[in-house]
């Protein structure tokens, strides 16, 4: 998926926006081309064999997240109207819309990838669909 953003917070200063974002508060944005993963996890179907079909699957991730998302500017999408569109908000958008949109029997995780060194998890604390699944995670390759 590819999109452009840029962070900075309306309750910041500019100079206090370049302190905390550096060069993605750039007023131009930029933009990055997202790898997103996503884990589903259940009760395997004892007829088909799978947890959910992969075509019900491919069709929920491209109506939740790629068309909503992929060649869009996020700031300017009415899901980060009010959020810093951040690589960790990001996912979080994901992970909500898809637990909405998938069967409740299924545990969701996502993994947005915004550079090759950088990825980060979500996984829904709390919610009956953790204690199978784990917690939010934020990892760093070197």
């Amino acid at each position: 998926m590819s999109a452009s953003h840029r962070l900075f917070s309306e309750s910041m200063r500019d100079d206090e926006n370049r302190s905390v974002y550096g060069k993605c508060a750039n007023p131009h944005g930029h933009g990055h081309n997202y790898t997103v993963e996503v884990t589903v996890g259940g009760e395997i179907d004892e007829v088909t064999g799978m947890v959910i079909d992969l075509a019900e699957l491919d069709s929920c991730v491209n109506r939740e997240v790629l068309e909503p998302f992929d060649h869009q500017n996020l700031n300017t999408l009415e899901s980060f109207r009010e959020v810093v569109p951040t690589t960790e908000n990001l996912v979080i958008e994901i992970q909500n819309r898809l637990e909405k949109a998938l069967p409740q029997k299924l545990t969701v995780g996502v993994r947005v990838e915004e550079t090759s060194n950088n990825y980060f998890e979500y996984r829904e604390e709390g919610s009956a669909r953790e204690e199978e699944f784990g917690e939010q995670g934020i990892g760093n390759r070197d």
